[in-house]
């Protein structure tokens, strides 16, 4: 019954894949379209009218009437939809809201989530997931056994707004998970949606491994997490040994790059049908569902084109301008780092979520997430990235044997004429045999992997070797759990401009050990 079952899920897959390859053919018809119909759809809300959508035919004259937006810009609007009123940003009242750290910054942001941005965009992107799983993998068991989602919490937005809904994207989306799909998943929803994430952790651990579970979805930061106490409680000495079937990790929310060595310890060799462990990346935030990892061999993601989102995409050097300008689809190149902007159909209007990505593919177009807007180092030129510091951070445990679980970086500004630097913070479930060999080959890497970075480099000129301090165990998520940012969504902070977040981190570790 069960095969059964899988067999005909397969085959509506393939038909979600015939609609995938449709668009991938003509994207930018797809885009003219999406841009239409969300004009189309908000033109009698307040926003419509103060822009007048009616008469916008074009990118140029949408960009040119609108404005780039942040949160900031929109966060007035958002409220008022939060306490009930209908037709601001889109049309009708919007009743769920994703809250967003993004960080660990103080401050929150609620991202509304109409029914049309979760049927279309969150729900879509999950079954669009599935298919593209099912096209690499035809050996595929997803709707045969059971698949675990590490989701968030959901709450009403106070006693005032009872029919105002609150919570991590995931929460959203298990609420609303379709009824064919439930009897696949596993926690049971009360505990998948707990507000509580240590008690969660708990339950996860002693429900699901128990169960049949064919794959798991989550950040990989608190994915470890699980994982290592599954197998604490069970004695297991990988997890494969807990679930033999198991076939594919879904990831996002982070870079895989650091955590890719622990898992292949997770996960070592093929399961107990001979078939090797998969891995497939998406690009899910809060705002939208954008990218999925079509081909497995590839380390990019193919971009969703018709799922209610508008795409367009600032250049590295508009990112600080006063009135950036945006291009479409159409003007990207392969190679070059972009602000993502959006325009989505629960009304976010040429919004900038903050994530930064390249093209490495125009047919079809396909991208890789190289970092945020507010997480990189250009203190001195250097324009270092996200996806930089990942890369060199996880050659240098190869080439070492150590295993690093956290890190943040930030500049280190020196007064008068002395040369400036880096700073690495790092915490290592296996430390390096030569903490100093450790930190120079992490230097050299990255002077390998980013060429601005190895001119300021260059005979120690303009800039000084990093410098690297190793952190005892358990830092960073006991530094999260002191901010509240425990659990969930929330990640540590990868690159900062600034020493905001190295010296709350240098400052918690030295009151934690003079405790």
């Amino acid at each position: 019954m069960r095969k059964l079952t899988n067999s005909l899920f397969r085959h509506y897959l393939r038909f979600r894949m015939r609609h995938i390859r449709r668009y991938m053919t003509d994207p930018h018809g797809v885009q003219q379209y999406w841009l239409e119909r969300l004009l189309l759809s908000a033109r009698d809300t307040e926003w419509g009218n103060k822009y007048s959508f009616q008469s916008i035919k074009s990118h140029r004259q949408f960009s040119n009437r609108i404005p780039i937006q942040d949160y900031d810009d929109l966060k007035p609007f958002i409220e008022r939809m939060m306490t009930g009123e209908r037709d601001v940003l889109w049309n009708g009242r919007v009743r769920y809201f994703s809250k967003s750290s993004g960080t660990t910054n103080d401050k929150s942001k609620f991202i509304p989530v109409s029914s049309q941005n979760l049927k279309f965009c969150h729900v879509g992107g999950s079954w669009d997931t599935t298919a593209l799983f099912y096209d690499q993998r035809p050996d595929a068991e997803l709707f045969q056994r059971k698949s675990m989602l590490m989701g968030g919490s959901l709450q009403t937005f106070g006693r005032h707004f009872p029919k105002t809904y609150v919570g991590d994207v995931s929460a959203v989306m298990i609420n609303h998970m379709p009824w064919v799909a439930k009897p696949f998943f596993t926690p049971d929803f009360k505990t998948a949606l707990l507000p509580d994430f240590e008690e969660k952790i708990a339950r996860l651990v002693d429900m699901c491994s128990k169960e049949d579970v064919v794959m798991i979805g989550g950040v990989p930061t608190w994915t470890v997490v699980l994982f290592r106490r599954i197998l604490e409680l069970t004695g297991k000495s990988n997890m494969l040994e807990v679930w033999p079937n198991f076939q594919v990790y879904i990831h996002g929310g982070v870079s895989f790059t650091p955590y890719r060595d622990q898992f292949m310890q997770f996960f070592p060799g093929d399961n107990a049908s001979g078939k090797k462990v998969s891995y497939q990346e998406i690009y899910n935030a809060s705002e939208g569902y954008f990218a999925i990892q079509n081909d497995f061999g590839m380390e990019d993601m193919l971009l969703l084109l018709d799922n209610g989102i508008y795409y367009e995409f600032l250049p590295m050097e508009e990112w600080e301008k006063e009135h950036p300008k945006a291009i479409p689809l159409e003007g990207v190149e392969i190679g070059k780092n972009y602000a993502i902007v959006i325009s989505t159909n629960s009304g976010l209007w040429r919004y900038t979520p903050g994530d930064t990505i390249s093209f490495t593919s125009k047919f079809p177009y396909k991208i890789k997430v190289t970092g945020r807007t507010r997480q990189f180092i250009n203190a001195f030129g250097e324009e270092v990235m996200v996806e930089n510091t990942d890369k060199a951070l996880a050659l240098t445990c190869r080439e070492t044997g150590a295993v690093a679980l956290e890190y943040t970086v930030a500049p280190v500004f020196l007064a008068g004429t002395a040369k400036g630097g880096h700073e690495w913070l790092i915490e290592f479930e296996k430390n390096p045999v030569d903490i100093t060999y450790f930190s120079r080959l992490l230097d050299q890497n990255l002077q390998q992997i980013n060429s601005d970075y190895e001119a300021k480099r260059y005979r120690n000129m303009a800039l000084n070797e990093l410098q690297l301090r190793s952190l005892p165990p358990g830092t960073f998520h006991k530094w999260l759990k002191m901010k509240g940012k425990y659990g969930g969504q929330h990640k540590v902070p990868r690159l900062s401009n600034e020493r905001k977040y190295v010296a709350e981190i240098l400052a918690f570790v030295e009151k934690e050990t003079v405790k």
